[in-house]
């Protein structure tokens, strides 16, 4: 929490978990009115990515990484970017069956539908993110049956 007279860090949220966990859903739930969205589905290449996450830096604008980010070297170059900038770095691990993330992404249509042999791929290469990394504050996500969202903290870094 802020003080009093001391100005409010931006935040960099960034998103790890396989396709079809629910990302882009909480994302538009929890972070739209607030947040911009990096997306390499939206943004299509790392060219276009950075020049997105180098605006976002430059104008202390806080942001959501909306990628897989399976693993620690992913998330590092959006974490080291952040935190050199002075934002509030912020992870959401999306857990998901591989059962499950199948199901909902078979009420894909078109480019949403991602093959099932990439989402095991990520499935299997995923390293748990941990407030080592970077991390002010990590949760975990799970979406239900019901498509709810159950949010939990794993950790927060000490404060100082």
């Amino acid at each position: 929490m802020a003080e009093r007279g001391e100005a409010r860090k931006p935040e960099a949220v960034i998103f790890s978990g396989v396709q079809a966990s629910g990302k882009s859903t909480f994302y538009r739930e929890r972070f739209f009115e607030t947040h911009v969205r990096i997306s390499m589905d939206m943004l299509r290449t790392r060219n276009r990515e950075s020049l997105l996450l180098n605006a976002c830096i430059v104008g202390k604008q806080p942001f959501v990484v909306d990628n897989t980010n399976p693993l620690a070297a992913d998330r590092a170059r959006y974490i080291q970017a952040a935190r050199a900038a002075g934002f509030a770095v912020t992870g959401y691990v999306f857990r998901s069956t591989p059962a499950a993330a199948i199901a909902r992404n078979r009420r894909r249509a078109g480019r949403a539908a991602i093959p099932i042999p990439g989402i095991l791929g990520t499935y299997k290469k995923m390293e748990e993110p941990t407030l080592e990394e970077g991390y002010d504050a990590l949760y975990s996500v799970t979406l239900t049956e019901a498509n709810l969202y159950i949010v939990e903290e794993i950790g927060r870094a000490p404060a100082g």
